[in-house]
Order: structure tokens, then sequence, then C-alpha cells
């Protein structure tokens, strides 16, 4: 084929008239937001797609589906053998048919006992590069070979809308391929979706064929509902009780449609060659009829679409990938869990998905979503629009938006009636340290800022469930869920303190007065455990055993476990006055009080807080640190800024702990550091140490994790600094972590700790309510913004409990004009509060209310609460 240069300008011109014309979905690649990568940087890219509770399958770099975890498990490097999109072109100037599968050519090493695995399907033709643009739940890739007629790219996403909690939890990917002709003659062209039908599939065992022991009466079907023509397959195997049930649809809009529901069979290679020779030679399928496939075995179908361009057109294709596997296995078992006789049934029994109870099949989704399509995505697409277009630093927006995504992975399951369950990550294979685990949750904020139910749910299992009669609560959750049992795992004084404050969090962000009462006997419970196991003489400092997210013991006073308890005490108070139980309000205030004088006086070592080990113990004698500069000394009071508490600590004391934790802990190059742990940095990377000991005396075996980097610290800590004003260390923290997540070295969508996905990492919304100085009392309808990084302009996404949107300002000399804007949810708002620096203010607001300037913040204050509906805007002037 030859194409002039005129020709090449001539489709050019087109394409941006085109473009130019064309507003709706999907975005054009070149124009999304987002982190953009190319060549050697998307060797690690695994993009998950699909609902919260439903697994996904990850779009690679490529362009390639990769990690077929949606089988109720994950499975990393999981493929489905010839399972690709695929393109047949003719005409534009071509001497002959070609077919190009719909991904970039794979990266090396090209290895293996046999070569290249062939069940990729590598052996066919590809594009020469590709660009990736990544905005979750977005992505957006840019197919690039000069050599052919069209441009082609692809826009991927799963439905996310913060507090729609359904809408959000769809088991569905949505992918739409865009074709523009850019040479001077028509181009004739079909698209087709090639999928292996893997309904009895277990999850993880390695797939090489359509041969397993699990595959038998697996039966492809083609469907016309209505308007949604598709694939549904399905299998006769399993009865609707098993693990190994369920269906996947594949369903795109009606047109020139041609399908094979079952591809020839044949010896060796054959049935991958009678494919490719019958897609290359005619560009469409037979539409064949289906049979259910032999035991053992499984079949191959393919569904395409065809169409012509004239010069300068387009047609974008939509594909929507679709799954049903209602039943979960209870493949784990938690280190230390007893069931108690007679329950060994229980574990057998699978537990039944959410998404599993809303849906009969995976037609019904896949159906739900086509008709709903452009509703899913201008929604999904206002949220990701809302944080992408603040003014806020890139790093930072991608650390938030990125790690949002472990919400749709296996790390978190929504089972019927909306119980949430979650590991702390995902092994390769199976989930990582089940479940609900209160310490490294205690970091995870993600999931209370956008799907407060869900975590509601969580808060729901802590005290109702798991809370045992003497007031300790299991720091795993034993599945399947007893009453005040919690098995045999111990309290954690970190996860345990921690969940009292994420009660005052969840109420806070709406959770009803009649919830919270709900909960207080059990709060209570918790709180004053404390005294038994942890405080015993009730002065406000731990000095007991106190198992933590370290996976060991401290002893002694320190002020990672203290300042948890200071906030546990605090939210406790604040909770019990409001309930009228003001016996235990004064109770906890008293012992607030002298906790935090006696951690300042006895554990502050004028740069920084440490820890003093109780010698006494035995088992003190390892796994401490003692002076060390621990990261996350200010664990509690971090939270406490998250949820509006104030100061637990001295806050100058504060400050210069931050200070010191970025001055020590901070490394800059790793080539010559020597870690004997796990390995998260090396070499020439950036990160932040969990301890260091810059004054010496470091044990000679200090806490098992002491030299690591995790990103769920690193987030809270860079979270911390920008709470108190110190904002270039914050953001020299967070570049440094999504450095290292660069799509060489890491994927960009998987932020592992012990297992992928890690929950840890979810600290990185943090970041978000830290630089905008957001917080939100749905009890008092205040809201607050008291943004950290400066400019004339400022713009940021917001989300309460009820509501969320965007927020706008605009500073002059002697003027403040801003905005607050609801796309979703209610808002109900009584006062405002925002910075200004005149001792005096006047006020121009679109509904009644009075303004007081207090300590360098306007408080305004409306003669009676507004309701703001989803499309409504607040608009006030201060003067």
């Amino acid at each position: 084929m030859k194409i002039t240069r005129r020709s090449l300008l001539t489709g050019s011109a087109a394409a941006s008239l085109a473009r130019g014309q064309n507003a709706s979905r999907p975005s054009s690649p070149r124009s999304a937001p987002g982190r953009r990568f190319t060549k050697d940087s998307l060797r690690e890219i695994a993009f998950p797609l699909g609902g919260i509770g439903t697994g996904t399958v990850s779009l690679g770099g490529c362009g390639n589906f990769r990690d077929w975890e949606v089988f109720n498990r994950p499975n990393k490097g999981g493929v489905l053998p010839f399972t690709f999109v695929a393109m047949h072109l003719t005409g534009g100037g071509l001497a002959k048919p070609i077919v190009r599968v719909l991904e970039r050519v794979p990266h090396p090493p090209y290895t293996g006992s046999s070569g290249v695995p062939r069940e990729t399907g590598l052996g066919l033709p590809r594009f020469r590069e590709a660009i990736f643009t990544g905005s979750y739940p977005f992505a957006n890739l840019e197919f690039i070979d000069r050599k052919l007629p069209v441009e082609v790219s692809l826009e991927a996403f799963n439905p996310m809308i913060p507090l729609e909690t359904a809408d959000s939890s769809l088991p569905v990917a949505i992918l739409t391929y865009r074709v523009l002709n850019r040479a001077a003659s028509a181009v004739n062209a079909a698209i087709a979706f090639s999928i292996l039908n893997p309904i009895g599939y277990d999850g993880f065992t390695r797939l090489d064929d359509r041969h397993a022991p699990f595959f038998g009466s697996n039966r492809n079907e083609f469907r016309v509902d209505a308007d949604v023509p598709g694939l549904f397959l399905s299998s006769a195997k399993y009865p609707v009780t098993s693990p190994r049930y369920g269906s996947i649809a594949l369903v795109m809009e009606p047109g020139d449609l041609s399908y094979r529901l079952a591809w020839e069979h044949g010896e060796w290679f054959d049935e991958f060659q009678k494919w490719w020779d019958e897609f290359l030679a005619r560009g469409r399928f037979p539409d064949n009829a289906g049979s259910a496939s032999e035991d053992q075995t499984s079949d191959y179908a393919s569904l395409a679409t065809h169409f012509q361009l004239k010069p300068g057109a387009s047609k974008q294709v939509t594909f929507v990938l679709s799954w049903h596997f209602p039943n979960t296995e209870i493949y784990w078992k938690s280190e230390g869990e007893d069931f108690g006789e007679g329950r060994e049934s229980d574990i057998a029994a699978p537990l039944r998905n959410g998404y599993g109870t809303r849906w009969r099949s995976a037609w019904e989704p896949a159906a739900y979503t086509h008709r709903n399509i452009d509703s899913l995505f201008a929604r999904s697409r206002k949220y990701r629009d809302s944080l992408y277009n603040s003014t806020l630093p890139a790093p930072l927006i991608d650390a938030v938006s990125s790690q949002s995504s472990i919400l749709r992975t296996n790390t978190v399951m929504v089972m019927e009636n909306q119980l949430t369950l979650a590991f702390e990550g995902c092994n390769d294979h199976g989930g990582c340290c089940p479940m609900n685990c209160t310490h490294v949750y205690n970091y995870e904020q993600a999931l209370a800022h956008l799907y407060p139910e869900l975590e509601r749910s969580m808060r729901e299992t802590d005290f109702l469930l798991n809370l045992r009669p003497d007031g300790s609560m299991s720091f795993r959750t034993p599945v399947p869920l007893h009453a005040q049992t919690g098995g045999r795992m111990m309290p954690a004084a970190d996860g345990q303190m921690g969940c009292v404050m994420k009660v005052y969090r969840e109420w806070l962000r709406g959770a009803s007065d009649d919830w919270l009462r709900k909960l207080w006997p059990n709060v209570k419970r918790a709180i004053e455990y404390a005294w038994v196991q942890w405080d015993a003489n009730r002065d406000g400092v731990m000095e007991g055993e106190q198992h933590n997210t370290y996976d060991i013991e401290f002893y002694g006073p320190n002020s990672m476990m203290g300042t948890l308890y200071l906030g546990a005490l605090a939210s406790g108070a604040r909770m019990a006055a409001y309930l009228g139980d003001h016996a235990a309000a004064e109770t906890y205030r008293h012992l607030f009080d002298q906790g935090r004088a006696r951690l300042d006086r006895e554990l502050w070592n004028g740069e920084y807080y440490v820890q003093h080990v109780d010698e006494s113990r035995p088992a003190a004698a390892r796994y401490q640190y003692g002076e060390g500069c621990l990261s996350d000394q200010l664990l509690g009071q971090w939270f406490a800024e998250v949820v509006g508490l104030g100061n637990l600590l001295v806050p100058a004391h504060v400050r210069s702990a931050l200070a010191s934790i970025f001055r020590y802990n901070f490394n800059t190059d790793f080539s010559s550091f020597a870690n004997a742990q796990r390995i998260y940095a090396l070499d020439d990377e950036k990160g932040l140490l969990l301890c260091s000991w810059p004054k010496g005396k470091r044990p000679a075996l200090p806490f098992v994790y002491s030299d690591e980097v995790w990103t769920g610290i690193e987030y809270q800590v860079a979270a911390h600094l920008i709470y108190e004003g110190m904002v270039q260390e914050g953001l020299a923290i967070v570049e440094a972590a999504r450095a290292r997540y660069d799509g060489r070295r890491r994927n960009p969508w998987n932020d592992f700790e012990c297992g992928h996905h890690y929950a840890r990492a979810m600290s990185s919304w943090s970041l978000l309510t830290a630089i905008t100085g957001f917080h939100y009392s749905a009890p008092d309808k205040e809201i607050r913004f008291r943004p950290r990084v400066s400019g004339a302009e400022f713009r940021c996404f917001y989300s309460t409990g009820t509501a969320w949107g965007s927020y706008m300002q605009q500073l002059a000399e002697t003027k403040l004009d801003a905005e607050i804007n609801v796309e979703g949810g209610t808002l109900k708002v009584a006062v405002i509060r925002l910075p200004f620096s005149k001792g005096t203010a006047k006020l121009t607001a679109t509904a009644p209310a009075t303004v007081d300037v207090i300590a360098g913040e306007a408080v305004v204050q409306f003669a009676s609460p507004v309701t703001l509906a989803a499309g409504r805007k607040l608009r006030l002037t201060l003067s």
C-alpha cells in the first residue's frame, strides 16, 4: 500500500474536523487527562476493569487482556487463551486484506520452554506502538502504525460514580474502539472480539487451550434481546450453588454483525490457524449454530461488526463485557481462627456475592449497561473530570485516583446485603490476610469518602459481630460471621482504637444518629477494654503488650499507639456527649488530658517522639524501636486531622516530629542502603523508610519491617506534612512513590505491600483532604475548605457522605469568590468555613447568611440550613 503525503494531509484535516464536531464519548486519547505511558513504560501496566465486589479483568499497557480475576479470587498472570480483539481491513489503498490484533507488539523477553506461550495469540500481527493514558476509571490507548490507512484508539472504563454504589458495582468492562479513515479512499472494516468460554474455571489454574477437567457442557449462544445483540457463554455442568457456576456476556450495538459460536476443531494448531484463515480471507464469520461442548472441553466464540468508512470518517464500536459468578468459595482460613464445633459445613458452603443476588446471569448487567451507557459514562466522567480538572499537583491527583482502583479488585468483596469483607491485599492466586484487618484499614480512607454505606458495613461487623463480650475485638474477622465470637485472633491495640475513630468518621460523614446509638454501647466497651489490656493504671497511656500493624507487639509507651488511644478517647468523648452519656464523656476527656501530657513529657526527645521500651518484659528484647524515629509515630494525629479532632499533642512538637520524619526517613537513593527485609525500593529510587535511628541505638533486631518502604505510610506521612503546612516535603514523598510505579518498574494501578492492591495504600485519599483543607460534619451541617496551595485560582473535588462535587475559589487582594457545586447526592449546609485574611468581611451569598472572621477564617452562618441537590451551586463573595 502507498499512502501519499496528500492523502495523509487530507485524512488529517478531515480527522480534525470530525474530532471538532464530536464531543460525545469516548474521549480523544490525545486530550484525555492523566498519566501517559509509551514504549517500555507500558510493560507493567494492568488497569483493573470491573465493579466494586465483582472482581476485574485488567487492560494491559499494550491493549491486551490480562489478570482475569472475575472468578472470585486473584489470578495474576492469568490469561484466557485466544481472547483478544482484532480488526480486518480492505480498501484504503491496501493491496490485499490485512488483520491486526488491536494491541501493541509485546515487549521482550520472548522466552519460554516452547517459546512465547501461543495461547496469548502473540503470533499475530499487531500495532508497532501505543500510548496509554490512565485516569481511573478511564483508560485511553492510541495505537500507532503509520503504515495503516486508519487510526485506531480505545477507551475502556467501568462505571465509577461517588455515592452510587449500585451503578459502581456493575460486573462489566466497557471497551470503545474508534477507527478513523485517514486514507484518500474508502475502507471496509470489521472488528472482532474472540473469547474462550471459561465457565467452570477454578480461577487460578493456568489455561493453555480449551481443554481442562473443569470444563464440559459449555455452550455459546448468540442472542438478540430487544435492542441488545451479543454472545452469552454458559455451562450446564454445575448447579446454581456451585462456585464454578456462572456466565459471561459480550454485547454491542446492533448493526451488520457476524459470529462464530465455536471455532472449527482440529488437531495440533488447526483451530487457531483455521480461525485466522477464515477471518483474513472473508473478514466475517458464518453465523454457525452452537452446541454444548464435550466433557473436559470448552469452545472459543467470536463476534464481529462490519462497516465502511469514507475518507475522514470515523466509527465507534463499543463492547460491553459482563460476568456473573455469584458464589464465592471460602478458600482461605485466617491464622488462629477457631470456627467452633459443627461449623465445618459453614466453611464449605460458598458465600453469595452481592452482585450475584442482583442479577440472574451475566446477560442482565450487560444489557443494563448497554441501555444506560451514556448516563453511566457521563456520570463517571464527571467524577473523573472533577478530580483531574482541579488545580492540584498531578502526582497527588494520580495517587488519589490510582489507588481508588483497589476497591474494584479482589482485595474488597461485597456479599449479599452489602456485607463488606476485605483482605489486606491479594497474593497471586488468593487473598492475603483475611479479613477486615482492623489495623491496616486504619489507613484506608477511599471507601469511606466514596462509598460510605460499604464502609459502615465494616463498622457494623467490627462492633456488632466481631467484638467479644469482654470488649476485645479480633483484629481479623472470621468468615462465616457469627456474632461476638471473633475467633481466636488477639485484639490489636492500634486496630481497636482506630475502629473507634472510624465510627466517629462514619457518623460525621452522614451515618444517622440511630446508627450511632446502635453501635455506641459496644464502642464504649471497645474503648474501656484498653483499661484491661493496655492501660491498666488508667492514666491515658498504653504500657501493656500492644499487638500492632507490624505483626509484632510493642512493650511500653509509644506515640504510635498513644496517639490512636488519644484519638479514640477524644472521638469517644464527642460521641458520648452528643448522645447524652455525659459520665463517659467526662471520663474520656479526663484520660485524654492525662495521656496527652504524659506522652509529651516522657516520649518527646526534643526532635521527635520515641518509645520507652518496657525492658522488664522478656519479649521486649527484640522487635522494638526504642530511640528510633518512627514514620508512624503520629498516626493517631494524622487520623485526627482527617476527622477534624484537632491537636492531640503539642502543635509545635507535632511539626518538629514531622520535619524529623522527613529529614531522617526520606531516602533519596537506595543504592548504598542495606536491607535484609522485604524490598519495595532499591537502587536509584526514593522512598520513606518506616524507621531510622539518627541518634544511634538501633536495636540488634528492630521491629521486623523497619527498613521497608510502604506506600500506605508514605501517603499518610505526606498528607500529615501537608496538613501542617509542609506542602513541598509532602509532595516530594508523593512524587517519589508515584515515580517508583512508572509502568516500567511497577504497575501504576497496583501499589503492593503484603500482596497486590494493598488496602493501606488507600491512605492516599487523605492527600486530597489535606491539600484542600476539606472537612464536613453532617451533624453540624458544616463544611470547610482551607487550601494549602497558593494561587489566585483554586479548584478541587470534594465528597461528603451525602454529596459530591467541586469547590472553586478566586482570590484577589481584597476579595474571595467561592462556589460549591453539587454533582451528585444532596448537600445540607448551615455553616461554611473559608480562609480569609482580612479582619472583617462583607458577605454576598445566594442565600441569607451572616459572616464573622475568626483567626484568619471566615465563618459563614446561614439563616436556615441550605439544601443543595445535584446540579445546584452555592456562590458567595467575601470582601
